[in-house]
């Protein structure tokens, strides 16, 4: 399974695709799909919303699905959907615990 994700370009907030069509800056309601149709589909948003310069990076990652939640597989996408490993307080961790 995968999702796309990408950098917003006007101030680099991690963002991710969402299931409502629109860019969203938390991971749980990324639209995920698991064939090679759905990953041409989102690749094709990816590059008109580079092209259209509301996005960078765009990258498609590989993901599971634990128990309802979306877990990246590699460190980094983690990283970026969570915030720094060292400093709990910032990123999106902090905005989660703050109830944000």
């Amino acid at each position: 399974m995968k999702i796309l994700t990408a950098n917003r370009l006007n101030d680099g907030e991690a963002v991710w695709f969402g299931k409502d069509g629109v860019w969203i800056e938390t991971i749980e309601a990324s639209d995920i799909v698991g064939d090679k149709d759905g990953e041409a589909r989102l690749e094709a948003i990816g590059k008109a919303a580079s092209d259209n310069n509301e996005v960078v990076d765009v990258n498609l990652i590989d993901i599971d699905v634990l128990d309802g939640v979306i877990v990246p597989q590699r460190l980094r996408e983690k990283i970026r959907a969570a915030g720094p490993t060292n400093r709990l307080d910032l990123g999106k961790q902090a905005r989660t615990e703050a109830g944000a």
